[in-house]
């Protein structure tokens, strides 16, 4: 049977515009990263990146425009806010100033595992959808805590409780309400980018950090010691544009939230095995651990814990929509059960 012109033309004009409507089904969402690419937190956000461009092939696609060097860290979460960039993996004490609520996270003692399932997650979002217009796609790298770590042998006072006289102590806005509240340290704040430098020149000789990512940041070369009990918890996730994340397909976002309750749950997983192999490595290169005991102990963690709650609420407080979600945080991001074990 043969075709006229207009047929073949016809035709063809439909099978152009069927792949051009194919094309345009797919959203791409842009994104930054607030650590170097070395760091294994950026290293985990990568991967679940490449998780969702394989899943979300023809569907959705993130592309990463780089980290800190691309936007400044602590100015990541407002290009989020306004739209300069789709999508950002950063701590919530970034924009704590905007959201005390994240230090529910960072004093919380459960995984994102068991926030996800008890409404932790889903308060979290919406709080961060009403007062950032973002959407909180997911808490990463969760169940891994902080430890003091120094330079020269932490002192102990006749009670066994830590002594930070005359210690130079780098802070941050993650744990400054402990260091300054409770230990009484006179800290000496900068961002993570500058703490190699700090340490080599003699600046600080003590630092807060994650169990993991000594080795990455090479801050070993100078620290000798870490201090136990671990307190608090990471509090990286995913922010992403609330308006960006409405435009996207029904079927994006599905890849996009499937795909973050199973990194959610992987990377605990993935980062308790890097911390066991950090340990065991920094202990072959001589790191020595110095164990609060007894009173001592219990009063450091309920120190670093309530005194995060005390800020938080504290902050809360001051915003027009009050503190009226307190309680339901420390409920859903705290189990006094967890601290017993």
């Amino acid at each position: 049977m043969k075709m006229t012109f207009r047929a073949l033309a016809g035709s063809a004009c439909a099978g152009f515009l069927s792949l051009a409507s194919a094309a345009q089904a797919q959203d791409t969402l842009t994104a930054v990263h607030a650590f170097p690419e070395t760091l294994i937190y950026t290293q985990s956000f990568l991967e679940f990146v490449d998780k969702v461009n394989e899943r979300g092939e023809g569907v959705v696609q993130i592309d990463v425009r780089g980290g800190p060097e691309a936007i400044g860290m602590f100015q990541q979460a407002d290009a989020v806010r306004n739209g300069v960039v789709d999508m950002v993996y950063t701590p919530g004490s970034f924009y704590g100033g905007a959201l005390p609520e994240k230090d529910a996270l960072v004093a919380s003692n459960l995984t994102a595992v068991e926030t996800r399932e008890n409404g932790g997650i889903e308060l979290i979002d919406s709080i961060h959808q009403e007062k950032m217009g973002v959407k909180y796609l997911g808490w990463f790298d969760s169940g891994v805590c902080y430890n003091l770590w120094t330079r020269n042998a932490p002192e102990l006072d006749a009670d066994g409780n830590l002594d930070v006289t005359g210690l130079k102590l780098r802070g941050n806005a993650v744990y400054n309400a402990f260091f300054t509240d409770y230990l009484g340290a006179q800290v000496i704040d900068l961002p993570t980018t500058d703490v190699y430098s700090a340490l080599e020149r003699g600046v600080v000789d003590a630092t807060g950090w994650t169990q993991i990512g000594l080795i990455d940041l090479k801050w070993n070369e100078f620290l000798n010691y870490r201090v136990e009990p671990c307190f608090f918890s990471t509090d990286l996730g995913v922010i992403v544009n609330l308006d960006a994340w409405n435009g996207l397909s029904e079927e994006a976002r599905t890849v996009l939230q499937e795909v973050a309750i199973e990194h959610e749950a992987a990377s605990v997983e993935a980062l308790k095995e890097k911390r066991d192999a950090d340990f065991a490595q920094l202990e072959e290169q001589g790191m020595q651990v110095v164990e609060l005991e007894g009173q001592a102990r219990a009063d450091y963690l309920a120190a670093a814990r309530e005194k995060t709650w005390a800020r938080m609420k504290g902050l809360m407080e001051e915003h027009p929509m009050g503190a009226g979600n307190y309680e339901a945080l420390i409920e859903r991001f705290y189990d006094p059960a967890a601290d017993a074990q």
